[in-house]
């Protein structure tokens, strides 16, 4: 801070997380811990953004987040635990990743993007006492929350903490009883088949409150955030098997990287993503989402019950093997439902036919399931996104590294689409991705560069300029929209990417 100047400062609500254990945790399994906090991030920020925060700091393993209100800063904390309660529960005890929630209400000194104080300082002690994978709150919190949420809250207090002159009184958040009001609200709605009740009117909730939730909405839908979002959505009860469709329908399993470089991951991703992509702008077919489809890559999993899990009765898979100039893909199509093999081809082709030999594999399904293309969609199926071989494998290297949701590989995918753009000056993916990654920069604070937002809305721009049909430029521009306040334009762009998108499960 500059001497002799006036020092800003506001009230807010003080979020601080961090992870229990973490250095053992990366002593156990480098790689391992941090493809889990790298997932688990995704779906604090989710929650974070639903809930009107803004994250100042993620240095290592912890969060620091500012909230106008009070409220919505435990009620975040709260919805956090309870997701990564569920997502914890499906690992081993030993890879469990659990943090610790500590929230405070006081003055913060203001510093451009940064807060500084004992506001801060208090929440970072409050954390420091609650149990992994628990919530401390100070006095002033449980004053403000402690007749607005449904909570109980435990009492533990006055505590000394560190750097602080005061004691600071601590209550534990108990959230057991949220938990248990949703399971009486699944027998009320098993009880109301027998004697309904009429539904109580829902409050709408504000309006850029609502505009927020659709581009969060938007981000999970087409991929953008390229984390398992939805498994957060599964709870703990026995689910039935879904229903098929009216149509035919399919899900494309992430394709196996068999090439001995593991560098070569992004191409395999890369191919399973332009294959579901291309047969989910046939109207016939019903194309089951690349994220959903995703969370079965690296497992051995029986087709049947993919079937029963995604309601689909057919399921692409293959592998792909990438050596020098030549490229290997195996790929079969199976009735899901029976198990039994449709066809299974092998391609072997020189790497500059990739193109053409997408299409063939995706030609060939249509052929079999005897579906019956337009001429439009014909044209759509056949249309190329470059022509340029090396800026196709930018581009999904750039996919890669955007996917690790890091500043680092922010700044890697960056380059790679950039690199991308040189080679073909008219790659409107490349476009929209690179726009996305100054949007992030902006979004994450990693950059104090104020041109940042208005080059994400620039370069999204010449995206839609050069292909209007593509949904995640769409879904950028309504994120850019929605941060400048331009709540009109974000809501047409988001209804035009959930249009664009309506085919993908």
């Amino acid at each position: 801070m500059e001497q002799g100047r006036s020092i800003p400062r506001k009230l807010a609500a003080i979020l601080h997380a961090d992870v229990k254990g973490y250095s053992r945790l990366m002593g156990a399994d480098e790689v391992g811990t941090l493809r889990t906090l790298t997932a688990y991030r995704s779906l604090m920020e989710a929650r974070i953004a639903q809930h009107n925060g803004r994250i100042v700091g993620t240095a290592g393993d912890g969060f620091l987040v500012e909230f106008a209100s009070v409220v919505d800063a435990v009620q975040c904390a709260v919805d956090i635990q309870t997701v990564l309660t569920a997502e914890n529960a499906q690992l081993p005890s030993d890879k469990r990743m659990e943090f610790r929630i500590g929230i405070n209400l006081g003055d913060v000194m203001v510093d451009g993007e940064q807060i500084y104080g004992d506001g801060v300082n208090i929440a970072a002690r409050l954390e420091s006492l609650a149990e992994a994978g628990g919530i401390c709150i100070s006095g002033t919190v449980h004053e403000h929350v402690r007749n607005k949420l449904t909570l109980t809250y435990e009492d533990l207090g006055e505590q000394m903490v560190k750097h602080i002159a005061e004691p600071v009184r601590v209550y534990r958040v108990r959230w057991e009883e949220v938990e248990k009001q949703k399971a009486e609200k699944v027998v009320s709605r098993q009880l109301s088949v027998v004697s309904p009740q009429p539904p109580a009117p829902n409050p709408q909730p504000p309006r850029q409150s609502r505009i927020a939730l659709i581009i969060i909405g938007l981000l999970i839908a087409v991929g953008a955030l390229a984390f398992p979002f939805l498994s957060s959505l599964i709870t703990q009860e026995a689910q039935p098997p879904l229903s098929l469709p009216d149509k035919p329908s399919i899900a494309v399993l992430p394709f196996e990287n068999m090439s001995n470089d593991p560098a070569q991951e992004y191409f395999s991703d890369g191919l399973t993503e332009d294959l579901t992509s291309a047969l989910s702008k046939i109207s016939s077919l019903f194309v089951i989402a690349r994220n959903s489809a995703f969370t079965y890559k690296g497992k051995a999993v029986k087709v049947q019950d993919v079937s029963k899990e995604l309601g689909v009765r057919y399921v692409l898979e293959g592998s792909v093997r990438k050596a020098d100039n030549q490229v290997r893909i195996t790929a079969q199509l199976i009735d899901a439902t029976t198990g039994g093999h449709l066809w299974s081809e092998r391609y072997d082709r020189p790497l500059q036919d990739i193109f053409a030999l997408q299409d063939e594999v995706v030609r060939k399904i249509v052929t079999t399931l005897k579906l019956q293309l337009t001429l439009q969609e014909q044209g759509i199926l056949v249309r190329k996104t470059t022509d340029n071989l090396e800026a196709y494998d930018d581009y999904l290297r750039g996919r890669e590294h955007f996917n690790r949701f890091t500043q680092e590989a922010n700044a890697q995918a960056r380059q790679l689409f950039e690199q991308a753009l040189e080679l073909d000056p008219q790659y409107a993916e490349a476009y929209a991705f690179l726009g996305w990654t100054y949007f992030r920069e902006w979004s994450f604070q990693w950059s104090q560069d104020v041109q940042a937002l208005d080059q994400a809305l620039a370069l999204t721009q010449k995206a839609v300029a050069l292909d209007d049909s593509l949904a995640q430029a769409h879904v950028t521009l309504g994120a850019v929209y929605l941060w400048k306040k331009q709540y009109d334009q974000a809501i047409a762009e988001a209804e035009r990417a959930i249009a664009l998108e309506a085919k993908l499960a």
